[in-house]
């Protein structure tokens, strides 16, 4: 029983709660990113550009055949256009991280205690003084 309760108290521990629910909430922000980027922001691209389906996008190495027994061998293919859904979705996600760590970094900033002005020197002190009598 030992360990079954040293795996519940871990499990319990905030921080694999926390971890446990970024997670979720990161997988969820995912799928809505893929379809942001695939849905709503690369049509109009490919509309712009001549009506291109980024995800279509291929360099073919080689083309699709008919072997010897008769079976088809598709073709061999480098698809940069789901890479840059990719790209895109990365970029997104990256952007969103930023400014969620930007806006908890503002809120956990102390507020700089006020600065004690700095100590002026002896000479420049008593040259202040001696100004301070003429002007009298």
């Amino acid at each position: 029983m030992g360990m079954i309760s040293e795996f519940r108290e871990f499990a319990m521990r905030g921080n694999v709660i926390d971890l446990a629910v970024g997670v979720v909430i990161g997988a969820a922000f995912g799928k809505i990113v893929t379809a942001l980027v695939d849905n709503v922001i690369m049509p109009p691209i490919g509309l712009l550009i001549g009506g291109v389906d980024f995800s279509d996008l291929a360099i073919t190495l080689k083309a699709a055949s008919v072997d010897a027994a008769g079976e088809a061998v598709p073709a061999v293919q480098i698809g940069y256009g789901a890479f840059l859904n990719a790209l895109i979705q990365f970029i997104i996600v990256a952007f969103a991280i930023f400014m969620v760590v930007k806006a908890i970094n503002r809120l956990n900033r102390k507020p700089e205690a006020a600065q004690a002005p700095a100590e002026i020197p002896e000479d420049v002190q008593l040259l202040r003084e001696i100004r301070d009598a003429l002007r009298r």
